[in-house]
């Protein structure tokens, strides 16, 4: 990796200025809108767990929909080869204007598909499948949009530019779960849960028809243009990637060095966190939203100032002590989180404790519904309602209840979990703000978006997108509530080994070649 200092920044002229900043709209709105269509599902899982798989097992169901949400992110590398190789053989521009069509369509069409109940296992091989192109879409987009800005910033202001596109990852997030709130409080619980719920998926259509309105009228990126013009593409950007022993050297360098544990960094302290409040604290899921929309709209910024201030003090340091902060403070948090949520050591106002029960007919039997409500002295409300059918042929087996548990935290336990939340986002934009600038700098332009993509999506895609899954999954298996935490801190730790030793802190110009 070449290590040699900038030249004396030149200031940018005002049409550059307004250049760049039309660069990054364009590219940032359509990567935006690519993340809100691959998180849509992921912020819906537990609904969704109810609508395309058996409900026999509601844990069973909501790993599976976990699973299928990981499913996404595995073929996220195959996605960056395919879309990579593309990039690098006829442009930035039109790769990922064609990424988009794929993202949207996918997510448009699972807003549509029937649930189990309609047409049975059919469903969820065909969301599986709609997801699969989901991921496929996304392997291809990042690299390109990250490409693309940072071959139109100058080199001393690669990672404040840069930055921008990473903010669009969180903002995707952000603007989902907006969506979602919106249309749940427009409804009412009970429409939404029905088919309102499509609603966020089929808007995606409305915002890939903007977005590709904007990218169709971006220019192709001034350094793919030069070697072009030149004849200095390359015809096998694939084997040039990683057949090549000194290019696959910084490839690898780049997956075990930093994008491994930014990607499990960047999903503990948002999905896993969203997943962890309601599943594992109870947390009403309207309150549970809340909570992550506010914490990221505080902290988003960041991805910005980190992304500054690496252009000033070298990308390394910010990433690297990201990750260490993660490591030994995730313990911690997560227990401190826990123990906002624990009923036992609350006090119950018993005299405002109510139990009702009603007797509805459905199909097969009668359904008896209880609910419990509880109000504790912090001002917290609980309340846990249980299904139960009573099957009309007394021969049949009996359904095992559904429970669903909602817990409203105080006022100050509400504040307390976002200030929780929030200081996981602030490690996700240390070790994410700068990270776009430090992929394109150690890869040459006529093979970059293959080379870059292929680290940054096996590291977020693979490490980090199936830690939801994961951490879940030890979570259930183990019964302790903090075994998920040991697979972002096992691999946190390890790329903060490897990226200490052998990742220089001094800004590379590989983007200027």
């Amino acid at each position: 990796m070449a290590t040699t200092a900038d030249p004396t920044p030149v200031a940018m002229t005002t049409e550059e200025k307004k250049t760049i900043r039309a660069v990054i709209l364009a590219s940032s709105v359509g990567t935006l809108i690519e993340w809100y269509d691959f998180y849509i599902f992921g912020a819906l899982a537990s609904i969704i767990s109810t609508k395309f798989f058996p409900d026999v097992n509601p844990t069973a169901a909501y790993l599976s929909v976990l699973a299928t949400f990981a499913a996404g992110f595995v073929v996220r590398p195959f996605g960056a080869l395919v879309f990579g190789r593309l990039g690098d053989l006829v442009g930035r521009k039109y790769t990922f204007l064609l990424t988009l069509v794929i993202m949207g369509g996918s997510t448009f069409a699972i807003g549509l598909v029937p649930g189990y109940a309609s047409i049975g296992a059919a469903a969820p091989i065909l969301v599986l499948l709609l997801r699969l192109l989901q991921g496929l879409a996304l392997g291809g987009e990042y690299g390109g949009a990250a490409t693309y800005v940072a071959e139109h910033s100058p080199a001393h202001r690669r990672g404040y530019y840069t930055s921008w596109i990473q903010t669009t990852a969180t903002l995707g997030l952000f603007l989902a779960l907006g969506v979602i709130l919106a249309t749940r409080n427009a409804m009412g619980l009970e429409q939404f849960s029905d088919w309102g719920w499509r609603i966020p998926f089929l808007i995606s259509a409305l915002l890939i028809g903007i977005s590709i309105y904007i990218r169709l009228r971006m220019n192709e990126s001034p350094l793919f243009r030069k070697i072009k013009s030149e004849g200095k593409t390359s015809t096998n950007p694939l084997k040039e990637s990683f057949a090549n022993r000194v290019n696959m050297k910084m490839v690898l360098l780049a997956l075990f060095g930093a994008t491994m544990g930014q990607g499990v960094v960047w999903y503990t302290g948002q999905f896993y966190a969203l997943s962890f409040i309601e599943k594992t604290c109870n947390i009403e899921f309207v309150e549970a939203r809340n909570i992550i929309l506010i914490a990221l709209a505080v902290t988003t910024p960041l991805f910005i100032f980190f992304g500054w201030l690496s252009d000033k003090i070298g990308r390394k340091a910010i990433m690297m002590l990201g990750m260490f902060l993660a490591i030994v403070t995730y313990r911690p948090i997560y227990q401190a989180m826990y123990r906002l949520a624990d009923l036992s050591a609350k006090q119950e106002i018993t005299a405002q404790t109510s139990n009702t029960v009603s007797n509805a007919r459905v199909e097969g039997g009668n359904q008896i519904t209880t609910v419990v409500s509880k109000v504790f002295s912090d001002g917290a409300r609980y309340k846990e309602t249980t299904k139960v059918i009573q099957p009309t042929n007394v021969s049949a087996p009996v359904p095992k209840p559904v429970v669903l548990k909602e817990l409203n935290l105080s006022k100050t336990g509400f504040w307390m979990m976002i200030l929780l939340i929030g200081i996981q986002v602030v490690y996700v934009t240390m070790v994410y703000g700068p990270i776009a600038a430090f992929l394109v700098e150690i890869f040459p332009t006529r093979i970059r978006y293959s080379s870059m993509s292929l680290p940054y999506h096996i590291g977020n895609g693979i490490f980090g997108g199936l830690t939801p899954y994961i951490a879940t999954r030890l979570t259930t298996h183990l019964g302790d509530p903090y075994a998920g935490l040991w697979w972002p801190i096992v691999i946190a730790g390890l790329c903060l080994f490897i990226g200490m030793i052998y990742i220089s802190n001094k800004v590379d110009q590989n983007v200027a070649d």
